[in-house]
């Protein structure tokens, strides 16, 4: 499969902390079966961000959505059972000892756009937090 061919993977987990690991492991072998290895360490992080935040603050399963454009876009998002709007990212602030409320701020500080929208199916509800890297 050549780079201008477009593909699309998705990995449903349960509300697990290990299931961020399991995240970030299936994005780094897509990517290198796919010859993108130079966005490894870019898209790591924020695959990590956005599933962190699904499985901490949503309750319910969720699910880790890889998108190569075929046109040189990747789009990695993570979707919820939980309908509520992603907090705003906020400044980084020099609080050393937190561990909390960055994730977004590094998702908009590393992506080329991200975003979120609203999800309704079979009349359930949730989310989907995107965002998008370009390979040049």
């Amino acid at each position: 499969m050549s780079e201008t061919e477009p593909w699309e993977y998705s990995l449903h987990i349960p509300s697990d902390p290990r299931a961020v690991t399991v995240c970030r492991r299936t994005l780094r072998l897509i990517l290198t079966m796919h010859g993108l290895i130079r966005l490894i360490d870019v898209a790591e992080l924020l695959a990590t961000e956005l599933i962190s935040n699904s499985v901490r603050h949503a309750k319910g399963p969720a699910a880790l959505r890889v998108h190569w454009s075929g046109a040189g876009v990747l789009r990695i998002g993570a979707w919820d059972a939980d309908p509520s709007p992603p907090e705003p990212p906020q400044p980084f602030t020099p609080e050393w000892e937190r561990e909390d409320g960055r994730g977004l701020a590094l998702v908009r500080a590393c992506a080329d756009v991200w975003g979120w929208q609203p999800l309704t199916r079979d009349g359930n509800r949730g989310k989907y937090v995107w965002c998008e890297l370009g390979a040049a």
